[in-house]
């Protein structure tokens, strides 16, 4: 069998107890341990980081749903080739959308995929901060506007696509596999 990543993987008991429990919480929930918890956990401080970053991004209540969250890291991470991502946050996705069928689409081609007119504004916006950021002008942020996106929102839009660009290089460098968990979720509509 494959190592799930090029980086030590360390074992859970020799882990700082934080980090270890919030591993444990999740292997708890979703019945095994995501790949990225363990890739990333070698390192600490780093882990503590990205994770602080990651849920103030993902886990808002207020402005993006969670599905739209969601479904611009799918697109993020296709465009960057992120396979882990890809697959790891299409199971999200698909759970979170209600929708068996919506991270493939979106994964594939979201400009064919079925998605809202809201949404392929929001997925525009998130691929020009994923491919040509330095492009970004106030006609992007108007365009935003006009489909109902505040101007917070907007901001979480390209920070989350930011964000995921850097995650999807970390995951694509180390070949971060995907657990094989992922696969399966929420294809049951």
């Amino acid at each position: 069998m494959k190592p799930i990543a090029r980086t030590p993987i360390p074992r859970l008991a020799d882990l700082p107890d934080d980090i270890r429990i919030r591993i444990e919480t999740v292997q708890e929930k979703s019945g095994f341990i995501p790949n990225v918890f363990l890739m990333l956990a070698h390192r600490p401080e780093e882990f503590r980081a990205f994770m602080a970053y990651h849920d103030t991004l993902m886990d808002k209540r207020e402005g993006l749903s969670k599905a739209e969250r969601e479904m611009i890291v799918v697109v993020v991470s296709a465009a960057n080739q992120c396979q882990y991502c890809v697959i790891a946050h299409g199971a999200i996705l698909r759970i979170r959308a209600k929708n068996p069928l919506i991270a493939e689409q979106v994964a594939s081609n979201w400009r064919k995929a079925d998605i809202t007119p809201r949404e392929r504004a929001m997925l525009t916006f998130a691929m020009k901060v994923t491919q040509a950021a330095n492009e970004t002008d106030e006609a992007d942020h108007e365009a935003l506007r006009a489909a109902g996106f505040t101007d917070d929102e907007i901001w979480d839009i390209a920070a989350i696509a930011a964000f995921f660009g850097m995650s999807n290089r970390l995951a694509n460098v180390t070949s971060l596999r995907p657990n094989d968990e992922f696969y399966a979720m929420g294809r049951q509509a």
